[in-house]
């Protein structure tokens, strides 16, 4: 039986993964996520936080890390820099 060849291997999506981003706290790492992924980039958030307890973001007990491909890093950076910010004015008009 022949080896099979290169381009007919099974690829490992997982073995180019880099990181895109660091963030402290589930909910800004799922916020980033679904923003790549509304911009067509697949991504995963890996973090260290116990199940069932506040993470608290002393020493990096909450931090979470958005991987995405390699091919895919400089896009993902360039969005995730211009995501607007929780502090900015941008949005629906406020009620006066």
């Amino acid at each position: 039986m022949s080896e099979p060849d290169e381009k007919n291997k099974p690829r490992d999506d997982r073995a180019d993964l880099v990181e895109a981003a660091r963030v402290n706290g589930p909910f800004e790492a799922d916020l980033i996520k679904s923003f790549l992924e509304g911009h067509g980039i697949a991504s995963i958030v890996r973090g260290r936080t116990a199940p069932f307890v506040y993470p608290f973001t002393v020493d990096g007990l909450a931090e979470f890390k958005i991987l995405v491909q390699q091919e895919d890093l400089e896009k993902a950076r360039e969005l995730i820099s211009a995501m607007p910010s929780p502090d900015t004015e941008e949005g629906p008009e406020k009620p006066v």
